[in-house]
């Protein structure tokens, strides 16, 4: 099943008389379990395509169904409940809330979503290694473990589709690298479909597809080796 399929997609912004065309005519599909990496320059578009797909930001034309079901059909109710339960995102700024300690962080997000028990709470902190520091608040912890807690609060409402914006844009290489793993693991383990945006290629090869961007257009989509 086609989880997300995008045809002739645009997206222009319009200053005064001036009109940017930021997406140009995308047409692509994302199964059921793939991780799809979104790569390309700074200024190529990717990251507005994600906020467009996750129903972050309209668009001007074309057509977006997302689980089968086209996103502009969704009332706002029903494109919130989308965002709280089946789509989790992670961003390069982990934006956890700096007077909640982890479990707390944790907590708050399980509640838009439906409440979770502790232990519900403390096995997906185990998901990401973080089990041993769910008292600890978020200036205790180094960039890495801060990803890892934001990635846990991605996943307490177990989604179907994670997005992703530059995980890794404020890590240093060997955290880098760890957070790419455990993103091939949730995708390979758990089975969760990743759509991720990066500047650098180097990422694409942790995921299963590559979808280079240019100038507002996909300009090559291919598998990648596993």
């Amino acid at each position: 099943m086609n989880q997300i399929r995008v045809s002739e997609l645009t997206k222009n912004y319009q200053t005064g008389k001036v009109i940017y065309e930021v997406l140009k005519g995308i047409d692509f599909s994302i199964a059921d379990g793939e991780f799809v990496s979104i790569c390309g320059p700074s200024g190529s578009g990717k990251t507005t395509l994600l906020y467009v797909l996750g129903g972050l930001e309209p668009y001007t034309s074309g057509s977006v169904s997302i689980f089968e079901k086209e996103l502009n059909t969704y009332t706002d109710s029903e494109k919130a409940k989308m965002r709280s339960q089946d789509i989790g995102y992670v961003f390069q700024f982990y934006n956890l809330i700096p007077n909640l300690t982890v479990y707390e962080n944790i907590l708050l997000s399980s509640v838009l979503g439906g409440n979770k028990s502790k232990d519900e709470i403390l096995e997906v902190l185990d998901s990401v290694g973080m089990k041993d520091f769910y008292g600890y608040y978020p200036s205790q912890l180094s960039g890495g473990m801060q990803q890892r807690v934001a990635i846990a609060r991605c996943l307490i409402n177990d989604p179907k589709i994670i997005f992703a914006d530059e995980p890794i844009g404020n890590l240093d290489y060997k955290n880098g690298i760890a957070i790419m793993e455990l993103f091939k693991k949730l995708n390979q383990d758990f089975h969760k479909t990743i759509l991720m945006v990066t500047h650098n290629e180097d990422t694409t090869v942790f995921g299963t597809r590559t979808l280079h961007m240019l100038d507002g257009k996909v300009i090559k989509d291919e598998k990648n080796n596993q």
